[in-house]
């Protein structure tokens, strides 16, 4: 698994969508699903982040005991 996938996209989508030679041909995966699975991943380690993005407060007005 590439350890970039940012960079990973932006090569694939400089490149061409096909190719081939003598030994055969090549195919990228198309570019909306090289960033669903970006959007996968990020959300995957988002939700493994311990902040989460939420964080609850007591409000305690001035003069309140």
């Amino acid at each position: 698994m590439p350890e970039n996938l940012e960079d990973t996209i932006e090569q694939n989508a400089k490149g061409p969508a096909k190719a081939s030679s003598d030994a055969g041909s090549i195919e990228q995966h198309p570019l909306p699903d090289q960033i669903e699975a970006d959007r996968y991943l990020a959300s995957k380690k988002a939700a493994q982040d311990k902040k989460r993005g939420l964080k609850l407060n007591k409000i305690v007005p001035p003069g309140v005991n």
